[in-house]
């Protein structure tokens, strides 16, 4: 079954991106700091905020330099059922 989605792939990745933008204003921190700090190019940071697009490595550079990792590591951890089906299949994993 198929679930409806109200917003698309670019739509999510550029909210997200705005989030992390956000968050790195509120404590001061320039582009260019945070490249430097993460690890991560300030090109691709830069491109990150402007487009959502950036690659799942310099992501988690990002949220470890922000303090915000934890929040990345516990995603997908609470299971999502979307049928009984599904509950029966993972209790025999």
């Amino acid at each position: 079954m198929s679930e409806l989605l109200w917003k698309t792939p670019t739509e999510i990745t550029l909210d997200l991106a705005k989030r992390i933008k956000r968050i790195r204003r509120r404590r001061k921190i320039t582009q260019k700091q945070l490249a430097a700090r993460s690890n991560v190019s300030y090109a691709s940071l830069r491109k990150f905020e402007q487009t959502g697009q950036i690659s799942l490595i310099s992501l988690t550079k990002i949220t470890m330099e922000l303090g915000l990792v934890n929040e990345l590591d516990e995603l997908f951890t609470q299971p999502v059922y979307l049928s009984i089906e599904e509950v029966l299949n993972d209790k025999q994993l």
